[in-house]
């Protein structure tokens, strides 16, 4: 064991009770916590059921060496470890179930709860890769209109409900329609990122949106379905009239651009979603500038230089 600990390259440090664990798990997330319960196994069970009890330290993955005996064994899953490895299985054998629980621990930490999409960290490798690939794709920012007042009429409940539905609808246009060459990720909220290819964007961008178009008047209610919006408040306390939801999707390639990490594909993507909102209706706006000469880059703005697509 402290050899495959020693293995991951990570500091290797030795806990003895239930408080420095936790405030070690609490300052700074550890990539492990191995116990070992093959003595003073009740409180060693007991320390992980408090690390596990916390939201914060439970996505630490846990092991547990346990005693050969079958209740050892049983009694560690119990007390809520991830895995459990017996005193004397199979050195082999223990590595690759260890190395397995690092695997499910972090796809489990790199997706978003709600959706199951992979998160900040994942959508940020893809878009790596594929800089590294130097192939031609588009990264694709997507973002709901009028969705806090949607979540203030009608719950946070209804809200998630309409993050899943659109996570939903990402997922089934861009792998249905991109197959193996599209990703969709979740950043969080109701911000999400897809990746496709270059020649696909307007008409996977084109469906999405008008899929979302047709499906999102049902969340609401036949008053407002049929009036199409209701009255909120702002944050002066006045009444407005807001609009039924709307996607704006701000679309970034790399055809006449040149980047050099993912930091500037994710900055530009932020600023075509925010100009994309500033339009009516369900929208996609791609990004037309190029990289030079560097004082048209700087005087262009997306208005001048994007593409447009309503939703009809």
């Amino acid at each position: 064991m402290q050899r495959w600990l020693a293995s991951l390259g990570v500091p290797v440090v030795a806990v003895r009770d239930q408080e420095t664990l936790m405030n070690m798990a609490l300052r700074s997330r550890p990539r492990v916590v191995f116990f070992d319960g093959r003595s003073c196994a009740d409180q060693i069970h007991a320390a992980l059921r408090r690390l596990k009890s916390d939201s914060y330290t439970g996505v630490v993955p846990a092991a547990v060496l346990s005693a050969d005996d079958a209740a050892s064994f049983d009694e560690g899953f119990r007390a809520g470890a991830d895995e459990v490895v017996r005193a004397r299985q199979d050195d082999s054998e223990v590595r690759i179930r260890l190395d397995a629980l690092l695997r499910r621990s972090d796809r489990d930490l790199y997706v978003h709860p709600s959706t199951r999409l992979p998160g900040a960290v994942e959508i940020e490798a893809e878009i790596s890769r594929r800089l590294a690939l130097d192939v031609l794709f588009a990264t694709c920012y997507a973002d709901l209109d009028h969705f806090k007042e949607f979540n203030d009429r009608y719950s946070y409940y209804e809200g998630d409900r309409v993050i899943r539905i659109l996570a939903q609808i990402l997922h089934d246009v861009v792998k249905g329609m991109a197959h193996d060459e599209g990703f969709v990720g979740h950043i969080g909220g109701d911000d999400f990122i897809f990746i496709i290819p270059m020649d696909d964007v307007s008409e996977i961008c084109g469906e999405i949106v008008s899929i979302f178009d047709t499906l999102i008047p049902y969340q609401y209610s036949e008053q407002d379905r049929r009036a199409g919006y209701f009255f909120g408040k702002d944050r002066r306390g006045q009444l407005h009239r807001v609009p039924l939801m709307t996607v704006s999707i701000g679309v970034v390639t790399n055809e006449r651009r040149h980047f050099t990490h993912a930091a500037q594909v994710s900055a530009l993507a932020t600023e075509m979603k925010s100009y994309a909102k500033t339009l009516p209706g369900s929208v996609f706006s791609i990004d037309r500038r190029t990289d030079a000469p560097i004082e048209e880059a700087v005087a262009a703005s997306p208005r001048s230089s994007a593409t447009v697509r309503e939703s009809q």
